[in-house]
C-alpha cells in the first residue's frame, strides 16, 4: 500500500494504432462480475415488446377499470408514465384525467349501438344508411368513407397515435378498434402501419424505454427503471449511454463526449493549424503560408498584401515599411496568433494522453486470450492454489479503468478550458480545481500501469509463493484502483461539476461492477383468463387465442411457462396479408 500515489516505472506508448473514437472493445463481456443485486435494466425484443406495453396496459385497466384503448390513450398522453399518470389521477381526479388526454368514457352510451337508419353526415353533407355510419365514445356519427379518410389524413401527418375526432371543437381521441377496422377495409396497409404506430409507441415516446443504436441495429430495445442518466449494454453486446445514444463515455457529460468526439473526428484541427500558420488572401480568400522574412507576401493569384495585418497593398516596400501603407495593429495579430498556438498545443496535450490509454487498451485486450492459456497451464500443475479468478478480476479492472482514465482526459479538456465554463470560475479558482483533479488522475494513472505490468508477469512459471504474491498484489491494486475511480467521479460530482451554476453537465454515475447488462424482458402467460377460460399470449396482439396447457411444462408462482416461446412471425391487422418487422424502428420499416 505504500505506492498508493506513486510509481517508479516509466511506460510507452504506442502512435501506430488506429485513432478512432470507438476503440473500445466492450470489456466485462468475458469477464463478468456479479452485482449484489438484479438488474435494473431490460432489453426488450421483438417477442416481448407487447408484453411490456401490455404490462403497463393492464395497470392502468385494473386501476381505472377501463378498456385497453382508453388505458393506451392515456399512456400515449403521459408518455407511458405509469406514475405520473397515477399521480395527476390522485390529484385533479379522473374527470381532469381523461379530459386532459382526450378520452371520453360515457358510461351510459354504448358506441357499438346500432346507428339509426338513415344518417346526414356532418362532413360530406349527404345522407347515408345507418350501417354505413360509425359514432365515436364521444357521441359523434360521420359516415364511413369521410373517418377512412380521416384517418388517412392523420396517418400521413405523423399522428396515427392521437387521432382526434372530426367534430368541431372536439378533443376526443378515436377509438383504434374502429380505425383498425375502417382501415383494413380499404387500405390493409395504412392498417399495418397505424398498428405498428400504436405498438411502436411504447419505445419511441416512452423516456425509460430506447431503440439499441446498434450498426445494424440488432432489433431490440432498453427499459431503465433507474434514472435516466446512465449507461447500459444491450444483449447485443454494445455499450452506451441512455441519455444520449452515444458510446458509453463516463466521465465526460453528453455534451463533452459529443464536442470532443466531434473535435477528434473531423479537420477542425487542420483548420486550426491553418489559421496559425496562414492568412486569408484579400482578393481570392485562399490561405497563404509565409515562406521568407519581409512581410509583403504575394499570393498565386497576384494580389500583394501585409502579413501582418492582411490588408491588400502594392509591391513597392522595403525592409521596413511598405509603400502607402501603414499598420498599426500587430500586437492584436500577434496575441491571436499565440493564443490560437496554445489552443493547438493544449488540445495535442490532452488527446495525445487520451490516444495513448486508448492505444494500451487495444494492446492490453490481447491479454484475455494469453492469460487464459497462463490459467490452463497453471491448472494443470500439481499445485495447491486453484482459483483463478483473481486473475480474471483483476483483468477487468483494469479494462475498466483504462476506459475512465481515457476518457478523464476528455473531461478535463473542456473542464479547464474556455470552451463551456470561461465564465463559471475564476483563473485562480480553476488552478485548485485543476490541480485537485489532476492529483486524483495521476495517481489513478501510476497504479493502473503497475496492475497492467504484473497481469502480464509469467505467473504460470512462478512457484506457489510467488503466484501468491502476485495474487495479493493484483488484488490489492484492484481494490486501490477501484476507490480511486470512485474518488474521481465524487470530485467531478461534488467539486467540479456540483459547483458550476449550469445544470445540464450531469455524468453517469460510477459503478464498481462495471456497466450493467441488460436482462431480457420474459414473455409469459397472461395471469388472467377471459370469460372463455382461455389465455392469451401477451404478445400476440389479441388475435389468436390459444388453451393453457395442463399437465405439460412447468410455471413459476408468476405465471411464466417455461415451455418453448411462441414466435410470431408478423404483427399486425388488415387482412392484407403483409407484415412488418419489429426488430426495426419505424423509419427503417417505412423506408423498407
Amino acid at each position: 500500500m505504500d505506492d498508493y500515489a506513486s510509481s517508479d516505472d516509466e511506460y510507452h506508448y504506442s502512435s501506430d494504432q488506429d485513432d478512432s473514437i470507438d476503440a473500445f472493445e466492450n470489456d466485462d463481456q468475458d469477464y463478468p462480475l456479479l452485482n449484489s443485486k438484479g438488474p435494473t435494466t431490460q432489453v426488450i425484443t421483438k417477442e416481448s415488446l407487447l408484453a411490456a406495453q401490455k404490462e403497463d396496459l393492464r395497470r392502468v385497466m385494473d386501476m381505472l377499470s377501463l378498456r385497453e384503448q382508453h388505458a393506451r390513450t392515456l399512456l400515449i398522453f403521459h408518455r407511458w408514465d405509469v406514475e405520473k399518470l397515477f399521480a395527476v389521477y390522485v390529484d385533479k381526479g379522473k374527470a381532469f384525467l381523461f379530459a386532459e388526454a382526450g378520452v371520453s368514457v360515457d358510461e351510459h352510451r354504448d358506441s357499438n349501438s346500432p346507428v339509426s337508419s338513415s344518417v346526414m353526415c356532418e362532413i360530406c353533407i349527404e345522407d347515408v344508411p345507418g350501417d354505413e355510419a360509425t359514432r365515436m365514445d364521444c357521441g359523434h356519427c360521420f359516415c364511413n368513407n369521410c373517418w377512412t379518410e380521416h384517418f388517412l389524413v392523420k396517418i400521413n401527418e405523423g399522428q396515427s397515435k392521437r387521432i382526434r375526432c372530426m367534430a368541431h371543437k372536439c378533443y376526443s381521441i378515436c377509438d383504434e378498434a374502429v380505425v383498425r377496422t375502417l382501415l383494413s377495409r380499404k387500405h390493409p396497409d395504412m392498417a399495418e402501419k397505424y398498428e405498428r404506430f400504436l405498438l411502436e409507441s411504447y419505445i419511441e415516446d416512452n423516456k425509460r424505454v430506447k431503440w439499441c443504436p446498434s450498426t445494424p441495429h440488432c432489433g431490440n430495445a432498453i427499459r431503465i427503471e433507474d434514472d435516466e442518466l446512465c449507461e447500459v449494454e444491450c444483449s447485443c453486446g454494445l455499450q452506451f449511454c441512455f441519455s444520449c445514444l452515444l458510446e458509453a463515455h463516463s466521465p465526460c457529460s453528453c455534451l463533452m463526449w459529443e464536442l470532443w468526439a466531434k473535435k477528434c473526428r473531423d479537420e477542425s484541427e487542420t483548420v486550426n493549424w491553418i489559421t496559425v500558420h496562414t492568412k486569408p488572401c484579400p482578393k481570392c480568400h485562399k490561405p497563404v503560408e509565409k515562406n521568407g522574412g519581409c512581410n509583403l507576401v504575394s499570393c498565386i493569384c497576384g494580389q500583394a498584401f501585409c502579413w501582418l495585418c492582411g490588408g491588400a497593398t502594392g509591391r513597392d516596400h522595403t525592409w521596413s515599411s511598405i509603400a502607402g501603407h501603414s499598420c498599426g495593429r500587430y500586437k492584436d495579430h500577434e496575441k491571436t496568433s499565440e493564443r490560437a498556438k496554445r489552443d493547438l498545443y493544449r488540445y495535442m496535450h490532452y488527446h495525445n494522453r487520451y490516444k495513448a490509454h486508448t492505444d494500451s487498451f487495444k494492446l492490453e485486450s490481447k491479454l484475455k486470450e494469453t492469460i487464459q492459456g497462463k490459467i490452463a497451464i497453471s491448472e494443470e500443475k500439481d499445485s495447491t492454489l486453484r482459483d483463478y479468478s483473481w486473475v480474471n478480476n483483476g483483468l477487468s479492472r483494469l479494462f475498466r479503468s483504462r476506459r475512465v482514465l481515457s476518457y478523464s482526459y476528455a473531461f478535463a479538456f473542456y473542464m479547464f478550458g474556455d470552451e463551456l465554463f470561461k465564465d463559471e470560475m475564476s483563473e485562480a479558482q480553476r488552478e485548485i480545481k485543476q490541480n485537485l483533479f489532476e492529483d486524483q488522475q495521476q495517481q489513478l494513472e501510476a497504479n493502473v500501469e503497475k496492475l497492467s505490468k504484473i497481469l502480464e508477469e509469467p505467473f504460470e512459471t512462478f512457484s506457489d509463493d510467488k503466484v501468491m504474491e502476485i495474487r495479493m498484489q493484483i488484488i490489492n491494486l484492484s481494490t486501490i484502483i477501484d476507490k480511486l475511480c470512485q474518488k474521481m467521479y465524487e470530485c467531478i460530482e461534488n467539486d467540479l461539476l456540483g459547483s458550476l451554476h449550469i445544470g445540464m453537465h450531469s455524468i453517469a454515475p460510477y459503478k464498481s461492477k462495471g456497466i450493467e447488462r441488460a436482462s431480457e424482458l420474459s414473455v409469459c402467460w397472461s395471469n388472467k383468463a377471459n370469460n372463455t377460460g382461455k389465455y392469451f399470449f401477451p404478445f400476440d396482439c389479441g388475435t389468436a387465442e390459444v388453451d393453457r396447457p395442463s399437465g405439460s411444462g412447468s410455471s413459476d408462482e408468476g405465471g411464466c411457462s417455461s415451455r418453448k416461446r411462441a414466435r410470431k412471425e408478423g404483427l399486425g391487422g388488415g387482412g392484407g396479408g403483409g407484415f412488418f418487422d419489429l426488430n426495426l424502428p419505424a423509419e427503417l420499416v417505412d423506408r423498407n
